[in-house]
């Protein structure tokens, strides 16, 4: 039986975050939550937050899962120098989500709710 190794090892740092610190903001960049990215690999919710906690070691077999999921590219995951965020002049992945989900109520509901964004984002600009 193989022994097993006594070694402690440290994530890996890049830069100013971890390899799973830069998996969740990406994540989150995206809009997804951990249950959308565990849906998406075939994990469980607590698997991907031990990878983003940085618990489990992300193997390649498991980045190449991440990046399907999330939608980047291996470089943009595991380059620390790459800027990996939705282009500005679209809107986020979290405002389509939500868009859809308003597309899907009945149309008296969806007014109600447009007039109730309208006021509040009239309110916000006179503030």
């Amino acid at each position: 039986m193989p022994k097993k190794s006594k070694l402690k090892l440290s994530p890996v740092s890049f830069g100013n975050e971890t390899l799973g610190e830069r998996l969740a903001r990406i994540r989150k960049e995206r809009g997804l939550t951990q249950k959308d990215v565990a849906d998406r690999t075939g994990l469980t919710q607590v698997l991907v937050s031990d990878y983003e906690r940085d618990r489990i070691r992300l193997t390649a077999e498991m980045a190449v899962r991440f990046v399907e999921a999330i939608g980047v590219s291996t470089e943009e995951l595991l380059q620390p120098k790459k800027k990996a965020s939705p282009p500005d002049d679209q809107p986020s992945p979290k405002l389509l989500r939500r868009m859809k989900q308003i597309e899907s109520l009945p149309v008296y509901e969806q007014r109600a709710l447009l007039t109730t964004i309208d006021k509040f984002l009239a309110t916000a600009q006179d503030s």
